[in-house]
C-alpha cells in the first residue's frame, strides 16, 4: 500500500507527541527537528512504511536505523547547540546526522559501508546539505576534525572506544552511545562519556536494547 506525504507527516507528528515527548525528550531543538525532518526519506523505498515505528529498522549487514526514542534521547544527552562541532560515527543513511544538524551542530558523518554512504549522500544533499559525509573506518573516528564537542555513536558498543574518547574536547566534550557489555543478552545502557584530564568519566542514563555496531562488537576469543 502506498503511503502519502500527508500520511508520513501525520506519523511524524504522532512519533513526536506519542513516543518522544511523553518519554523524557524535552529539548525544543530536537523536538522541532524530529517534527520537521522526513525520517522516511532516509530509508530505501521498501522500508519507508517502517520509519515511525517504535523499533529499529534493519538495513542489512547487521546495521539498523535506530528507533526514534533511543536516537532522540541520545541526541538530547549530547546537548546539541548551534556552533558545536559534532561527529556521528556509524551514520548509516544519515538521519541521526541530519537531526543534529537541524539543531545547529556542524556535523561530520562517518560511515564505512560504501552502499550506505552512497544512499546517505543523496538524502543528506537534499535534507541536510551542511553535513559533511566521510567514508572511513568507524573505530578510528575522525581525528582530522578533532577535538569534537559531540560524538554520537549510532549503535551499541561492547566497550567504550578509547580512540574516540581521545578525540573529544577535554572537560566539555560529550560522547553518547549504548554500552552493551558481553553477556548482557542484547540489553544495553545509554551512556554519557566525558573526557577529563585524568582519563574519562562515564554516566549510565537509561536502559535500551540497541544492536551492536559490527565495528564495535566484541573481538572473538582466541582458542588454542
Amino acid at each position: 500500500m502506498d503511503v502519502s506525504a500527508a500520511d508520513f507527516a501525520e506519523a511524524r507528528a504522532l512519533m513526536v507527541d506519542g513516543q518522544l515527548r511523553p518519554n523524557k525528550v524535552s529539548d525544543p531543538r530536537i523536538l522541532k527537528a524530529a517534527r520537521e525532518l522526513p525520517r522516511e526519506l532516509f530509508l530505501p523505498p521498501h522500508l519507508r512504511a517502517l520509519a515511525y515505528l517504535d523499533e529499529d529498522v534493519p538495513l542489512g549487514n547487521g546495521r539498523v536505523l535506530m528507533e526514534p526514542l533511543v536516537l532522540a534521547r541520545l541526541a538530547q544527552l549530547a546537548a546539541p547547540r548551534p556552533g558545536a562541532k559534532g561527529l556521528v560515527v556509524g551514520a548509516g543513511l544519515g538521519y541521526g546526522a541530519a537531526l543534529l544538524a537541524a539543531c545547529g551542530v556542524a556535523v561530520t558523518a562517518l560511515e564505512e559501508d560504501t552502499a550506505l554512504v552512497a544512499e546517505a549522500r543523496a538524502a543528506l544533499m537534499q535534507h541536510a546539505p551542511t553535513v559533511r559525509l566521510i567514508a572511513g573506518p568507524l573505530a578510528e573516528g575522525w581525528p582530522a576534525g578533532a577535538p569534537w564537542d559531540i560524538i554520537l555513536i549510532e549503535g551499541a558498543v561492547a566497550s567504550i572506544p578509547e580512540a574516540l574518547v581521545g578525540q573529544l574536547q577535554i572537560e566539555s566534550g560529550r560522547l553518547v552511545t549504548v554500552l552493551q557489555e558481553p553477556g548482557s543478552r542484547r540489553m544495553g545502557r545509554a551512556v554519557l562519556v566525558e573526557r577529563t584530564e585524568a582519563g574519562m568519566a562515564l554516566r549510565p542514563v537509561f536502559d535500551c536494547a540497541t544492536p551492536l555496531l559490527p565495528a564495535f562488537a566484541p573481538k572473538p576469543a582466541f582458542v588454542f
